[in-house]
Formats: structure tokens, C-alpha cells, sequence
């Protein structure tokens, strides 16, 4: 038998390998880099999913574009609420993200960022909101606490409700009517149509997200509807939701008499809603992630292109 020549140290495969267990990052050191690290966390580039639809209700009612005051205002507040949301479902969720593979490596449970510095973050978020809502008029200052409410109450609606996807829809559809009370200084029913539809697209899509998570919320006992009817059945019923919401756009763009650039906006909204279900199967997942938030963002962006 002809016996093997000893490998050599340099050949040898270790498990503490650098470059099969890369060393973990370390926190940042400097302000600055937490709060860099805070909002990559929170995808604070993700501002833009809700805002087109509050800029739509703004220019409608305005009739145009309103003052730099009140559009710099309105901006602040839509920045500052999703923010405020962002930062505070990450801080109460930190331990349910450190038991998921999918989120495990999260600021907050790596230990990239303190538990008080998102928390420092999310108050100074919320001032923000009330600041830019005195500054707008005196009803949104008055309604800035309810609004404060419907944004926070989602984190925990979670642990107790099927209904969560609905309350985050809410959450983003009280932009736009947040939007037109800033500018009119009173409550009107046209943008009603624009937030419901808001509110049910982004459920929608809240479902389709949460079906990434079946197993995890099923055995932390979270409640949402694919860990509840399956994923499946919960695909359908976010697509039946998105068809509703587009009717609910409809009815917004006949009811403000905007123009045919409108309805071809609308249309360009219907079809990649209808592309973006295309992309996902009960077996087939894969699509769903950051691209798809992306994704989403544009059908906002359209919106908001065709009614101004």
C-alpha cells in the first residue's frame, strides 16, 4: 500500500477559517456611522413608497403646486412618520428578528446599533411629526397623536390580530389624507378614495411579504393570514385586494376630473400590479425581497407622475 504524503499546514482546512466564518462587523464607532447603520436598517430610502400618494393628494388639493411652506412641511411629516414606525417596530422586534433566519442579521440583533439609540431615534422621529404638523395647520397638529397611534399600534397588532396587514395599511393611508387636510385645513371626502386604495394595496403586498415568514410566525405565534388560511389562499386574497385598491384609484382620478395622463398612469399601475403577481407562486418565493419593495415604489411614483 503506497502511503499518502502528509498534506501540508498551508492546505489544511480549518473551521475558523477567515474565509469560511468571515469575523463579524464591528459597531460603528462614531455617531455618524450609527445613524448611517440605523437607517440602512429602517431602508430609510424606502421614504418614497407612500410619499408620491400624500404628494398626490396634495397637488389635487391645492389645484397645483402649493407653497414651498407647506410642501417642505408635508415632505418632513411623511419622512419623519415612517421613520418613527420603521425604528419602533425594529426595537420591540429585535428579539423575534434575532430567532429568524431571515432577519437575523438586522442592526439591532447583530449588535450593530443599541436598543437606546433607536430609541433616542424614534422619539426624536415623532417630535419631528409633531413639529411638522404645527407648522402645517392647527387640525393636523390636533390630529398628529392619532396618527402617532395608528403608526405604532401595528408593531403590536401583530401578536394579536389577522387584521395586522390591514392596520399597517392604514398606516400608509392616512398620508395622503394627512396630505390634503395640511393644504385645505379641513376634512373633505375625495381623498377617502385615494387613502383606501393606499391602504389595501399596501396590505396586499404586506400579505404577499409575510408569506416569506410562514414558519417563523406560526411558531412565534404571530398572527398573520398566510401562517393562518396558508400561503396560497393568502396569495389570492392579495391579489383580489389589489384589484379593489385600483378600483379605489379609479374612483379618485374620475371624482378629481384629472386627464387621460391619469388613466394611463393608472393603467401602467394595473399592469405592474398584475406583473408583480406573476412573479410569485405558493412554490416559488424567491422574488419576494428588497427588488420587490422596488418594485412597489415605482407603482407609487407612477401614480403621482400621471395626476400632476
Amino acid at each position: 500500500m503506497t502511503q499518502q504524503p502528509p498534506q501540508s499546514p498551508l492546505r489544511r482546512s480549518s473551521p475558523r477559517h477567515p474565509s469560511t466564518h468571515p469575523p463579524a462587523p464591528r459597531p460603528p464607532r462614531t455617531f455618524q456611522g450609527r445613524l448611517a447603520t440605523l437607517l440602512e436598517m429602517i431602508k430609510f430610502r424606502h421614504s418614497v413608497f407612500a410619499l408620491p400618494f400624500a404628494l398626490a393628494a396634495m397637488v389635487v388639493a391645492a389645484g397645483g403646486c402649493p407653497s414651498l411652506w407647506t410642501l417642505f412641511w408635508i415632505v418632513a411629516a411623511c419622512v419623519a412618520a415612517r421613520s418613527m414606525a420603521m425604528a419602533y417596530n425594529r426595537l420591540i422586534d429585535r428579539d423575534l428578528d434575532a430567532r429568524n433566519p431571515r432577519t437575523q442579521d438586522r442592526a439591532l440583533p447583530a449588535g450593530l446599533i443599541s436598543p437606546s439609540f433607536t430609541r433616542g431615534f424614534t422619539l426624536i422621529s415623532g417630535a419631528m411629526l409633531v413639529l411638522a404638523a404645527g407648522m402645517l395647520n392647527p387640525l393636523c397638529l390636533l390630529l398628529s397623536p392619532l396618527a402617532i397611534l395608528v403608526l405604532l399600534g401595528y408593531s403590536h397588532c401583530k401578536h394579536y390580530t389577522h387584521g395586522a396587514h390591514f392596520v399597517l395599511g392604514a398606516a400608509l393611508g392616512i398620508a395622503p389624507l394627512g396630505a390634503w387636510i395640511a393644504v385645505r385645513g379641513s376634512f373633505e371626502g375625495l381623498p377617502v378614495f385615494l387613502a383606501l386604495g393606499v391602504l389595501l394595496w399596501t396590505a396586499g403586498f404586506d400579505i404577499i411579504y409575510s408569506c416569506l415568514d410562514v414558519e417563523v410566525d406560526r411558531r412565534d405565534g404571530l398572527y398573520s393570514l398566510p401562517a393562518r388560511v396558508g400561503i396560497r389562499p393568502a396569495l389570492s386574497g392579495a391579489a383580489w385586494l389589489h384589484l379593489v385598491s385600483v378600483v379605489c384609484f379609479a374612483l379618485f382620478v374620475w371624482e378629481a376630473d384629472l386627464s387621460w395622463r391619469a388613466w394611463a398612469a393608472l393603467a401602467i399601475v394595473t399592469a405592474l400590479l398584475f406583473f408583480e403577481h406573476r412573479q410569485v407562486r405558493p412554490d416559488d418565493l424567491s422574488r419576494v425581497g428588497p427588488a420587490f419593495f422596488t418594485f412597489n415604489a415605482a407603482i407609487s411614483i407612477v401614480f403621482f407622475l400621471g395626476v400632476i
